[in-house]
This record gives C-alpha cells, sequence and structure tokens, in this order.
C-alpha cells in the first residue's frame, strides 16, 4: 500500500538520465544497446522529489531529462542530436 506522500513524489537521477547515458556511450566508442541502457538506467542514482521540486531540478539544469519508464525509445531519439 502506497501512501498519498508516496505518490505525489517523481523519481529524478542525479545527474541527469541523458548524460549518463551519453558519458556511457563516449566511453564505449560505440551505441549503446537497449540491455545496457536499461542496466544504466537501472543501476543510475536517482532521488524522490515532490513535482513541483523535480521540476525546479529541470528547469535549472536548463534541460529535461528523459523518462525512465520510456529510455530506451528516447535515448534514441536524444541521442541523434547529443552525438
Amino acid at each position: 500500500m502506497t501512501s498519498q506522500n508516496e505518490e505525489n513524489l517523481k523519481l529524478v537521477h542525479v545527474p541527469a538520465l541523458v548524460a549518463v547515458l551519453l558519458n556511457a556511450e563516449e566511453k564505449k566508442g560505440s551505441p549503446l544497446t537497449e540491455q545496457e541502457a536499461i542496466g544504466i538506467r537501472d543501476s543510475s542514482q536517482c532521488m524522490a522529489m515532490p513535482f513541483d521540486v523535480a521540476e525546479k531540478v529541470a528547469q535549472e539544469r536548463g534541460y529535461a531529462d528523459i523518462d525512465p519508464e520510456n529510455c530506451w525509445a528516447e535515448w534514441q531519439s536524444v541521442r541523434l542530436e547529443l552525438v
């Protein structure tokens, strides 16, 4: 059973998941596989925070992170702009 407070929280990767994936791909020297990207997502640090705080973090960062639930598809789109 989840409390109402838990339902009002968003998981935010710190550092941003897109930055972690980009770094991993640059170190690898070739595109990440779906399995690698999902593994990185699952092992990356994240924090639970209220939605308004998560929005402020994204604003201060200057860009929106990719959605961890749709990590592979969003990474495939974003990586074309970054690499």
